[in-house]
């Protein structure tokens, strides 16, 4: 049975991936963002003939075998994974080749902790039907946002994190009205953290598993020192579960900063239960065009400030997965017809 968390990046889905990985009969593997990488290049394969199709399985397979924390015990055999595709799509892939790592690891399920599928609702539903099921990981945006400040990906500026947590927690909130409640699990970060065993519990209940004391132990893994180790991003993994880490945003953040998240997403931290200190209802800011553009310039400006900080070695870890992506866009831009222009 498939499990997807769904949600916003930097909420604690490598803790959670990796305490569902002690369980016996799951594997919960390092996400090579199937999805979300190649989700908006599809167009650019055009029809998916069978050798349009056969060179996205192949797209895939590359990307997986970069992946920084390896997909060990699994040969992701082309030929296989394009007859195990109930149709020539991006979604069938994806669930092809997660049976494939399940089944060589010994394992009943897998999950795959990539949040972002979360925009990609509608295709893995067409292809999973009623058998998937959903993790809502969700963490106060205002700590997201911290969080992705320091993270070597996504945006930097208040007006655009919060921008993106208010629609993925929106997404993931209208498609838990939409299935079965016994197809949806939510799981709060804070909750998570400062309550571990309790809602591990009940989460094992969800996936049908029994709770093993070996999940608190996560950090002792050998999956645990191979992310670890990966990335700076994944860092904090590799030790016991912190329960300090909230709220930090009421020390770390200005009044200005914290203005800006509540107008945008004070609708997504009031259905999830969080306080908002500055705007209430009816009262967020409207931001001008001028402003907005200001915005944006103040936002590249912080990812080249980080890009420039990040240590040479965490960069030289992702170069693989870099590479190839650029390898395959600039592929892609190259087999547009003539005078069409093609994104990068």
């Amino acid at each position: 049975m498939p499990f997807l968390m769904i949600g916003t990046q930097r909420s604690g889905s490598n803790l959670l991936r990796l305490m569902i990985n002690q369980l016996p009969g799951i594997v919960a593997p390092h996400p090579p963002h199937i999805m979300e990488r190649m989700g908006p290049l599809l167009p650019e394969y055009g029809p998916l003939t069978l050798n349009a199709f056969s060179q996205l399985i192949e797209d895939i397979c590359w990307l997986i075998e970069a992946n920084p924390v390896p997909w060990d015990g699994v040969v992701l055999n082309r030929g296989e994974i394009h007859d195990r595709c109930q149709q020539r799509s991006l979604a069938s892939v994806f669930r092809a080749v997660y049976d494939m790592l399940a089944e060589a690891s010994g394992a009943d399920d897998w999950c795959c902790k990539s949040l972002a599928n979360v925009h990609y609702l509608q295709e893995i539903e067409s292809i999973f039907c009623d058998s998937a099921r959903y993790i809502h990981l969700y963490r106060d945006g205002r700590d997201v946002a911290l969080s992705f400040r320091k993270a070597i990906v996504g945006d930097k500026h208040w007006y655009h994190l919060a921008k993106q947590w208010n629609a993925e927690q929106q997404l993931a909130l209208q498609l838990q009205q939409q299935i079965p409640a016994d197809r949806f699990f939510s799981v709060q970060y804070e909750e998570l953290t400062a309550n571990p065993e309790k809602i591990l519990r009940g989460l094992c209940d969800f996936m049908g598993q029994t709770y093993r004391p070996e999940m608190m132990n996560y950090h002792e893994s050998s999956e645990a020192d191979r992310t670890a180790t990966a990335g700076a991003m994944w860092a904090n993994v590799g030790q016991p579960v912190k329960s300090d880490n909230s709220r930090k945003y009421l020390t770390q953040a200005s009044e200005d900063e914290l203005r800006i998240f509540e107008s945008v997403a004070g609708s997504a931290l009031s259905a999830l239960g969080y306080e908002r200190h500055f705007i209430q209802p009816g009262q967020e800011l409207i931001f001008s065009s001028e402003t907005l553009q200001q915005f944006d310039e103040e936002n590249k400006q912080l990812q080249s400030a980080v890009l420039e900080q990040t240590a040479e070695s965490d960069l030289r870890k992702r170069e693989p997965q870099a590479v190839i992506m650029r390898i395959i866009k600039h592929r892609l831009s190259l087999s547009a017809p003539s005078g069409v222009s093609r994104s990068a």
